[in-house]
């Protein structure tokens, strides 16, 4: 008979490292105190809870401060029978890679939040609800980065995901509904196809823990190899669902159409940047024997994934309602094919780490110019429309907006003054061409020369004269020039970041030449 007694029982215990878990630990604390706090709080003081989100998530990113000097730290790690810790099993890592993404996570989600206050003000939504779930909906997406096993990682793309759906119902015009069905049941759908893949991988590897799932596909008997590739695959649709790569794409115009306009900027940053993450660990770690065929995979991908995105922003007329959203819209979706090209090198490069890296640093700059858009979208949005022809004229009636936006629309685009969205474009095209991917780079190539066109034609809508009409009705009203607080703040912050950015790009593009893992 077997004995089950351990010599040291206590060796088993394990304390928690609260420093490393910090970050996502916070802004979940936030998200139950916001939720108590709408219990007992007057609705003349609801006010209040949006200035708690944004502190919850100041705090949540400060906290990563001390987590950026030394070794990476990891808790939650397995231990053997003797009590030693494998290091390899450990559930959350706190290293480079999770910092960049939680880094990117947490910042767009409090961008998102100063965005928000005039949102759900003007449009009266349940304020308790939508912090806890915008907080919530952070939780997640700041956690995916840092976990190393799959049974984590499938958890926290679900806590970053379902708040997500309730967020883009909370508008109450209708259309919101609808959307959130759309996001809701593809996501469904992927995320089954992907737990299906899940336990094709546990089945072949025997583990959930990704550098044993590594090592458990490098030796599977060779019977279990093409449950172990079908898995491999299955897997992935989740994740790029999230990142919203062709063909898990067709959710996104209409459900950044249907959301509040600060929800489909975070879903378009933080919701993309947490499928970013998830799926660089899962392919550079888990699947990593099978670089090649995921390499090959995620090349084609992302060829196809800016091509329809492009083609699809190129058919949007300008004169049409919520035009602007869904042109931004179709920008993320060519902009997600542009990150996943050094993920495909990633695959064919002797180490994972500066591809990886510049992935990294291009979502840093996609994510703050493109929440600085949506928050020029959201102001203009007030008065007038949400059709790029709303546009027309910006600069004479409010010239800094208009500047500011001019100034996001060149950085997506990667033309001068925009230095910063030049400077990630090279990043992400020499990551193709040092991995021996020449063609990928052509396709890039022309690409960004076809964004070019429907970027600059946004641009000279800001600087054309507007008929007569609209420039009395704007100089009687006023309202553009008087903007609230929060989102003035959010001009600012995002438009001094992207400024500060082209001035010293080594700031982020430092990310790219150091190994994150």
């Amino acid at each position: 008979m077997t004995s089950l007694a351990v010599a040291h029982p206590g060796s088993l215990i394990q304390s928690v490292d609260w420093v490393a878990i910090a970050p996502p630990l916070i802004a979940a604390v936030a998200a139950l105190a916001v939720l108590v706090t709408d219990l007992f709080l007057p609705e003349r003081h609801k006010r209040w809870l949006g200035r708690l989100t944004a502190a919850g998530l100041a705090l949540a990113l400060l906290a990563l401060l001390p987590l950026t000097g030394g070794s990476p730290r990891a808790t939650f790690c397995l231990r053997n029978v003797a009590g030693a810790t494998d290091t390899g099993g450990c559930s959350y890592v706190a290293d480079h890679f999770a910092l960049v993404f939680q880094l990117l996570a947490l910042g767009g989600a409090l961008i998102a939040a100063l965005l928000s206050m005039h949102t759900v003000e003007d449009q009266k939504l349940p304020r308790g609800e939508y912090w806890f779930l915008l907080l919530s909906s952070a939780t997640g997406a700041a956690l995916l980065p840092a976990s190393r096993d799959l049974a984590t990682m499938v958890i926290a793309l679900e806590v970053a995901s379902l708040p997500a759906f309730a967020l883009v119902a909370l508008r109450r015009d209708g259309r919101g509904a609808e959307a959130a069905l759309k996001f809701f049941v593809s996501s469904v759908t992927a995320t089954a196809v992907m737990l299906l893949g899940i336990g094709f991988v546990y089945a072949a590897s025997g583990s959930l823990h990704l550098g044993a799932v590594a090592q458990g596909l490098e030796h599977a008997p060779a019977q279990l190899k093409a449950l172990a590739e079908a898995g491999a695959v299955l897997t992935l649709v989740g994740f790029a669902f999230k990142v919203a790569a062709v063909p898990f794409h067709f959710w996104v115009p209409d459900t950044y159409t249907g959301a509040p306009l600060p929800v489909a900027g975070y879903l378009s940053v933080v919701g993309k940047a947490a499928g970013l993450s998830g799926l660089a660990l899962a392919t550079t770690v888990a699947f990593r024997p099978y670089a090649h065929t995921w390499g090959l995979v995620l090349a084609v991908l992302a060829a196809v994934t800016m091509t329809v995105g492009n083609v699809g922003a190129l058919r949007q007329r300008f004169d049409t309602r919520y035009s602007a959203v869904r042109l931004l819209a179709w920008s993320s979706v060519g902009q997600a094919g542009y990150l996943l090209v050094p993920l495909a090198a990633a695959g064919y490069a002797p180490t994972g780490a500066d591809p990886l890296g510049a992935t990294a640093a291009y979502a840093l700059i996609y994510g703050v110019v493109n929440l600085g858009a949506f928050g020029v979208v959201a102001a203009v949005g007030r008065r007038a429309g949400t059709s790029v022809d709303d546009f027309r004229g910006l600069f004479a009636r409010n010239r800094w907006t208009a500047l500011a936006l001019a100034f996001f629309l060149l950085c997506l685009a990667g033309l001068p003054p925009g230095v910063i969205g030049l400077f990630g474009k090279v990043v992400v095209f020499r990551a193709a061409v040092d991995a021996g991917l020449g063609w990928l780079a052509v396709v890039m190539a022309v690409n960004v020369v076809v964004a070019l066109y429907y970027y600059l034609l946004w641009t000279a809508r800001l600087f054309t004269p507007a008929d007569a009409a609209a420039d009395a009705d704007a100089t009687a009203d006023g309202a553009e020039r008087r903007l609230p607080v929060s989102l003035t703040a959010t001009l600012g912050l995002t438009a001094s970041a992207a400024v500060v950015l082209s001035v010293a790009p080594q700031l982020v593009l430092q990310v790219a030449g150091g190994s994150l893992f």
